[in-house]
């Protein structure tokens, strides 16, 4: 139902029957209903798209019948600089990782994180200091611990829904490991923690920027990565992002149609009132009279916790032939994930063999 703010006409014929804080209140709760969010498919970078967005029929996860803008991604954006990932030897430097085990903390890829990871029994490298570095994860790999630096595939295409006008969700639905959270503005799709290693023994290394290459050959973002550099500040990290950075610029849509932004509001201030999913009903440069949308956290990653809205059925789709989003091929990385995705299968792999992003099903939370 679409509400319609009352004309100055209709609050006149009203102010006779009821008081003036009753009536003030009543037209200040219809303008705030009147205030949603949608998406705006001319937002979206044209360095990113196949063709251009497309309005289409879908269907929610709670299986209401909606809009949704389509798009049709490439594997990367042109133009956009990625890397460095992996660092070659231990005299080199990498991207960034959040190691969650002992000593845990956000860290740059570099001798010191290597040779801390060492003293706790994880083996990323040779006696000559060259690191083993897996670029292809259909193949099985030699050691037990191996930094992920996969190769990109030119010929990836992605397909994503997100729903015209959000719907607001019964309960809100928590993200898990690599579960999908949203599309950027720039076109780069974005998804939840990656895997630990603690889990798979392996480090899929993220950039400066928060991102990294899918097995499937395709580059998405870890990170609101147009205010990562509030973090390294934060934290006192070494790095920086390429990319502007801004602390209130619109960075993405979430899959549930909701916006996302930097740490702060529209005029340059912390929000105070953030709810479980880091977001919030407040002005916007889009919307000065209010709408929700999330903000970046302070804490890595920089992403929302949960999503507040209702997303699309079938609304992340690749023609990769593994990795997220692709056909299901067992023991070729995780199936579409996120709120509504299936588990992993991997009942035909051993454990140690797993050396795709996807967690082991003991820690998936799809």
């Amino acid at each position: 139902m679409t509400i319609t703010p009352p004309s100055r006409a209709a609050a006149a014929r009203h102010k006779a029957r009821f008081p003036a804080s009753v009536l003030s209140a009543s037209v200040a709760m219809l303008m705030a209903g009147a205030a949603h969010a949608e998406v705006v498919p001319s937002q979206f970078s044209s360095a990113a798209l196949v063709k251009a967005p497309e309005t289409v029929s879908c269907t929610l996860e709670n299986g209401t019948q909606t809009q949704c803008t389509r798009l049709v991604v490439k594997y990367k954006p042109d133009g956009l600089k990625t890397g460095p990932f992996c660092p070659p030897t231990l005299d080199d430097e990498g991207g960034i990782w959040d190691w969650d085990g002992e000593n845990s903390g956000l860290y740059r890829l570099d001798r010191a994180f290597f040779e801390m990871l060492d003293t706790l029994g994880f083996h990323f490298h040779d006696d000559d200091e060259t690191l083993h570095i897996m670029t292809d994860l259909s193949k099985r790999p030699v050691e037990a611990n191996n930094c992920l630096n996969v190769a990109e595939d030119e010929s990836v295409e992605m397909t994503v829904l997100l729903p015209l006008e959000p719907v607001e969700a019964e309960e809100p639905t928590p993200l898990g490991t690599v579960a999908k959270i949203g599309l950027a503005v720039d076109g780069v799709p974005i998804f939840a923690d990656a895997p630990s290693v603690l889990d798979t023994g392996n480090l899929p290394a993220l950039d400066t920027c928060g991102g990294h290459v899918d097995p499937g050959g395709w580059y998405h973002w870890h990170a609101t990565a147009t205010d990562i550099d509030t973090l390294y500040d934060e934290h006192g990290v070494d790095a920086h992002c390429q990319l502007p950075q801004s602390h209130t610029a619109q960075f993405a849509y979430a899959f549930d149609g909701y916006p996302m932004f930097g740490t702060q509001d529209s005029g340059g201030s912390l929000p105070t009132d953030l709810d479980s999913c880091n977001g919030h009903f407040g002005p916007t440069e889009r919307h000065p009279e209010g709408e929700y949308h999330y903000h970046a956290t302070d804490e890595f990653p920089n992403l929302p916790k949960c999503l507040k809205g209702v997303v699309a059925k079938d609304n992340f789709v690749t023609t990769a032939s593994m990795g997220i989003g692709s056909p299901r091929i067992p023991g070729q990385g995780p199936g579409p994930g996120g709120p509504g995705g299936p588990e992993k299968d991997t009942s035909d792999r051993p454990e140690s063999d797993q050396p795709s992003e996807a967690p082991s099903q003991a820690s998936s939370e799809q």
